[in-house]
């Protein structure tokens, strides 16, 4: 086996995606999305479910008059289904000029990450995938997993900001 190849399963450098981070978990895990992206955090209300949509997408809501799509982040990353409770909030985000709600356990805080608190998501296993993934950040203790949050709502699966959901 190739030693350079070996070592770069354990290293990772530094990526540029510093600035301000709004916190969430989803199950045990805590993700990082950018804060520029959020208009709004509310509590978990009902939905009006729309058919023939994937399961992760939980429905529609009416915010101030407009329609929001809202997706449930533990089911789109295949965790298993949590109970709806009074710490489940959707988090409004507001991505290239569309609004979509998307579904978490609870939001911890905002935290400004340094370019050197962040690191490329090392190699792992090539079936895993993490196109979604910008990097992982250590904040004191706590790991980070941060997401490209446009990126994942524009996936071939969701395509919510070409106009799939109106």
């Amino acid at each position: 086996m190739n030693p350079t190849a070996t070592s770069t399963i354990y290293q990772t450098r530094s990526i540029s995606v510093a600035g301000e981070y709004l916190t969430f978990t989803l199950r045990s895990e805590e993700y990082g999305l950018e804060i520029l992206k959020v208009q709004e955090i509310r509590g978990y209300d009902n939905v009006t479910k729309i058919a023939n949509t994937p399961e992760f997408i939980k429905g529609v809501i009416n915010l101030r008059g407009k329609i929001v799509p809202i997706v449930d982040l533990r089911m789109k990353f295949h965790l298993e289904s949590v109970t709806y409770d009074d710490y489940t909030v959707v988090i409004i985000l507001n991505l290239s000029d569309r609004v979509i709600g998307v579904v978490v356990d609870g939001v911890s805080d905002v935290t400004n990450l340094k370019s050197n608190q962040i690191r490329e998501l090392p190699s792992l296993v090539a079936s895993i995938d993490t196109q979604y993934i910008v990097g992982l950040a250590t904040v004191e203790s706590k790991m980070l997993i941060l997401v490209d949050i446009e990126q994942l709502m524009n996936s071939d699966d969701m395509a919510l900001l070409d106009g799939v959901v109106h």
